[in-house]
């Protein structure tokens, strides 16, 4: 794999060039982009919304053709052979074209139909690729009816079927829980470790950046930053901490310290918040806050927060963002006692208990298939119970849903606006669909459109958005009516650091202003942002409280969880070791 210690080169882009028509805008996707990715080793690449990485990607397997530059791969080059360059790579897209309604060993023959794998060669090959990704006991299942990280398995196993020498995956983890994620990257590993293939793997988690061995850095179509992960937080010592205060709640907090000079990043961890400075601790005493400094170690994720500081837009005034909250009685906005669901015999949600307060962040956690879903779309009036209890803002939804509806704001995993209509339309659309009229509709739809940073973007059609900014407009949308609750279903999925820093920062101003907010999400990170948060898995609530308490619950021998992501891991490895004895 290796030469001299130098590894051979899997692929090579020369001055790559690429632009889209979007409307009336002129997008520069590319921008004299020049990089190689070595072979034998994971490669990722990350950047903001908008950096080029899909593009990249699509240009590499010859789907696209660039304005300028030379792509090659195992010294092929593409613009010439593309041809030849696909059948000596394989490609996983961010939405996979998996067939639902045919099974998983249905999928698997069409695609090893497609890439002409002999008939001879193609019973081992399966045999290895369902032992690799755990699939063997669902080869009869439509592909329809598994889980969001089967899927992803699926897919991979089906751009398998023909072993590629380079594999280019475009967020393969993105809506999938952390049991699962570790799951795919411990089989992306064992590509590289035993078949000695190459990957370059895009990916807005940054935690998963820390496991390539090599990273590149896009911004703005350009080459950022290139080096192992390490070398992106070299110069950072003595310039990450962690701050706690006992007088301040922690979204209080981080938004006094997001205003220190020279602060670079701020970001809720666990009941502080971990700051990156430009040099040496914050000044807490200049910033009137009573609270403790700790050093902490720098992580990759800092380092890419110092590569982008220069170049982040200026945070958004969100004054004109928050809106009055009816006050009520003091009692729980959102009372859920012993909630079924079932579909025939199954269980779906199984007599779960909780309460969440006015103004109070909650989160429901869990694996594919553990009930989260079901359970959100009974809270949102869709759905009815089999049994138990349900009230939102002190309204039956088994009474009176449409009521309930009313007052609620919701935001889907999928962006469920209209494509083909501009950002303007789409909220217009929506103001007019939430009783709004004349005026108030003129004025509500401008307040938001200045308060998350689309004015800009008015006559831009929706479906031609990046990621971020489609998520601006969702959100947007669901609080034209100036709801009491909030609901936000997997809203960071697949979102870049920046975009999923600034949304945060939005929910809190709501939760501060009286909002009361549900979240669900597969990234444990984001949680932290949780006053507090229920862990479900079978249908069931295996735990509930702050992030803190969860950390604590899954613990060993009085010892807390490392993160929130393994106590999350460690209760459901837990609660599976119970149920099987």
């Amino acid at each position: 794999m290796t030469d001299s210690g130098e590894a051979a080169i899997a692929l090579a882009a020369t001055g790559v060039s690429k632009t889209f028509q979007a409307g009336k805008r002129r997008v520069q996707a590319l921008q004299d982009l020049s990089l190689e990715v070595r072979h034998g080793r994971i490669t990722g690449l990350v950047g903001p919304d908008g950096a080029g990485k899909t593009t990249f990607m699509r240009l590499t397997a010859g789907l696209l053709l660039p304005d300028t530059g030379d792509i090659s791969v195992m010294d092929i080059d593409v613009l010439r052979e593309p041809l030849k360059v696909q059948a000596a790579l394989g490609y996983m897209p961010q939405r996979f074209g998996l067939y639902e309604d045919l099974t998983v060993q249905e999928n698997l023959d069409l695609y090893a139909d497609l890439q002409n794998v002999p008939l001879a060669e193609r019973a081992e090959r399966y045999a290895g690729l369902m032992h690799m990704t755990g699939l063997a006991p669902f080869t009869a299942r439509q592909a329809g009816r598994l889980s969001g990280g089967m899927k992803q398995k699926l897919g991979l196993a089906c751009v398998l079927v023909r072993p590629p020498r380079l594999l280019l995956l475009d967020e393969p983890t993105v809506g999938v829980d952390p049991v699962s994620r570790r799951e795919l990257w411990s089989i992306i590993q064992r590509l590289v470790d035993d078949q000695g293939m190459s990957v370059l793997l895009s990916t807005a988690y940054l935690d998963e950046a820390e496991r390539c061995q090599e990273v590149l850095l896009l911004h703005e179509g350009r080459l950022l930053g290139r080096g192992a992960p390490s070398d992106f937080t070299r110069d950072l010592r003595g310039r990450t901490y962690t701050v706690t205060s006992g007088s301040l709640g922690k979204r209080n907090l981080q938004e006094c310290l997001a205003r220190a000079p020279g602060l670079v990043d701020a970001v809720i961890q666990g009941d502080g918040v971990r700051v990156v400075t430009g040099d040496g601790p914050p000044d807490l005493a200049a910033l009137g806050v009573d609270g403790e400094i700790t050093p902490v170690e720098p992580r990759f994720e800092d380092g890419f927060m110092v590569a982008l500081h220069t170049r982040q837009p200026e945070r958004e005034d969100l004054n004109t963002l928050t809106h009055d909250v009816r006050a009520g009685d003091g009692s729980a906005v959102i009372r859920v006692d012993k909630l079924q669901r079932r579909f025939g015999s199954f269980y779906a949600v199984r007599d779960i208990s909780f309460d969440v307060g006015r103004g109070e962040v909650f989160g429901l956690l869990g694996a594919n298939g553990a009930g989260k879903s079901t359970t959100f779309r009974m809270l949102c009036g869709l759905l009815p119970p089999s049994g138990g209890q349900l009230s939102v803002a002190g309204v039956d939804l088994r009474r009176a849903a449409a009521t309930a509806r009313a007052r609620i704001g919701y935001m889907s995993q999928k962006f469920s606006l209209y494509g083909n209509l501009t950002v303007a339309e789409n909220l217009r659309f929506f103001a007019s669909a939430y009783g709004l009229k004349g005026r108030a509709r003129t004025a509500r739809v401008g307040a938001l459109t200045d308060a998350f940073g689309l004015s800009e973007l008015g006559d831009a059609n929706s479906a031609d958005l990046s990621l971020g900014y489609k998520q601006r407009l969702a959100l947007a949308a669901a609080l034209l009516h100036e709801p009491d609750i909030l609901f936000l279903d997997e809203p960071t999925s697949g979102v870049d650091p920046l975009a999923r820093r600034e949304f945060w920062r939005r929910i809190n101003t709501l939760a501060e202003a009286g909002v009361t907010v549900l979240v669900t999400t597969h990234f444990m990170e984001e949680a932290e942002y949780c006053d507090r948060l229920a862990i479900m898995d079978a249908g069931s609530i295996l735990a509930l409280g702050t992030p803190e308490e969860v950390k604590q619950r899954a613990g060993k021998d009085g010892t807390p969880a490392a993160s929130l992501e393994q106590a999350f891991i460690d209760l459901l490895q837990r609660h599976d070791q119970e149920a099987a004895a």
